[in-house]
């Protein structure tokens, strides 16, 4: 069984901070599955999550599957007055797989449909743990590459102006978009940023030798595996200088798939960024590595063990039990609070002392040193 490292964790005691229960549906025939993998940052002392809220209609025929799917036909008059198509699927056809509660795929496990369509609400708290959640949506998708919802957002300040980054989903794939926002109050889309298939992705908080960077993970298909990489950029639009960054580690808990989670946080000894990984059963955890300040790309360290695996009841149970997932984070002092998805149903927010995270990678670091200075010898 995968443990933790030997950090102290301190769950939040109001866990889980944010539930389905709390969140009032975009239309009064809906239902709310999920509000989780939320961005955060703080803006002028409060504490501002950009919420993936999950939703879809009430399954109220017994027949039928209702899949939401964003309608983007027809005028734009046409479009806001029906901004949703609700697809009927037949429950009893032998040609769909409806096993996994997050998509509905055929009998090859190819994605259909997703049976949910999400968009990014905001929560505000002054204390960092009572929340309260925006009545109605901040930001909904919106046009063809966003037909089937906005996922995952990360916030990153730079100077003045906020931007995020999110998945922008359709029958094309996941793609990566961007907005900009001076308050996170108004948002303002800059495009997509990465094509198909690619997602969590990081923008580093300043500019690494005269660049921006991010971190993000493509998916491959037939050769090469889910992957973490970086990219640079001239002015956050245009990416390239694309180079590998980390890999996957067989028989660890991150032998499936890695990405990124929270947007690094700087320090003096590197870059600290907090990463989730899964394993071949799809069990998710958090873990550490630290990054070279001038080559993003140089992991100097990486934890073996996860830094945060699923434990409490509600993350191992919901919606896609055993998961933990976080995209946001906010340190004070020597304190790191890292804001989660629990089980893809609610947020949640565990803290843990900076220092001993460094403690543990320079270990880590050290560890690796000497047994190369062996091998060498």
């Amino acid at each position: 069984m995968t443990t933790e490292q030997s950090i102290k964790l301190v769950r939040a005691a109001a866990n889980p901070l944010i539930a389905p229960k709390d969140v009032t549906p975009s239309y009064p025939d809906w239902e709310v599955l999920g509000v989780f993998n939320a961005g955060v940052h703080q803006v002028q002392g409060e504490t501002v999550m950009l919420l993936r809220v999950a939703e879809r209609p009430q399954q109220t025929d017994p027949q039928h599957v209702l899949i939401p799917v964003l309608n983007t036909e027809g005028t734009a008059e046409e479009r806001q007055a029906q901004p949703m198509t609700i697809v009927a699927l037949d429950r009893e056809d032998a040609a769909l797989d409806f096993s996994d509660p997050r998509v509905v795929s055929d009998q090859e496990g190819n994605t259909l449909y997703l049976t949910s369509i999400s968009h990014l609400r905001v929560a505000r708290s002054r204390d960092g743990i009572q929340f309260e959640v925006d009545p109605s949506p901040t930001v909904l998708p919106e046009g063809r590459m966003e037909a089937w919802g906005i996922e995952d957002p990360r916030v990153t300040l730079i100077e003045d102006k906020y931007y995020i980054t999110y998945s922008a989903v359709s029958e094309k794939g996941v793609a990566v978009g961007l907005m900009s926002s001076p308050d996170l109050q108004t948002y303002k889309r800059e495009g997509l940023i990465l094509a198909p298939t690619n997602k969590d992705v990081a923008i580093f908080p300043e500019k690494i030798g005269g660049k921006y960077w991010m971190l993000h993970r493509p998916v491959p298909e037939g050769l090469g595996s889910p992957e973490m990489w970086v990219a640079a950029s001239p002015d956050l639009i245009h990416w390239g200088d694309h180079r590998f960054q980390m890999g996957l580690r067989t028989g660890l808990w991150d032998s499936a798939r890695i990405g990124a989670g929270c947007v690094p946080i700087k320090t003096e000894e590197g870059w600290l960024i907090l990463y989730h990984g899964a394993d071949d059963q799809h069990n998710y955890a958090m873990g550490a590595a630290l990054l070279d300040l001038e080559q993003p790309d140089r992991v100097l360290a990486r934890m073996e063990q996860p830094l945060m695996v699923p434990e409490a009841e509600y993350e191992t149970s919901g919606f896609f039990a055993n998961v933990v997932f976080a995209c946001g984070a906010v340190v004070k002092g020597d304190e790191i609070i890292m804001y989660y998805g629990a089980s893809d149903d609610t947020m949640a927010a565990v803290s843990f002392s900076l220092k001993e995270v460094m403690e543990q990678l320079h270990q880590t670091r050290q560890k690796g040193l000497d047994e190369s200075d062996a091998t060498d010898s």
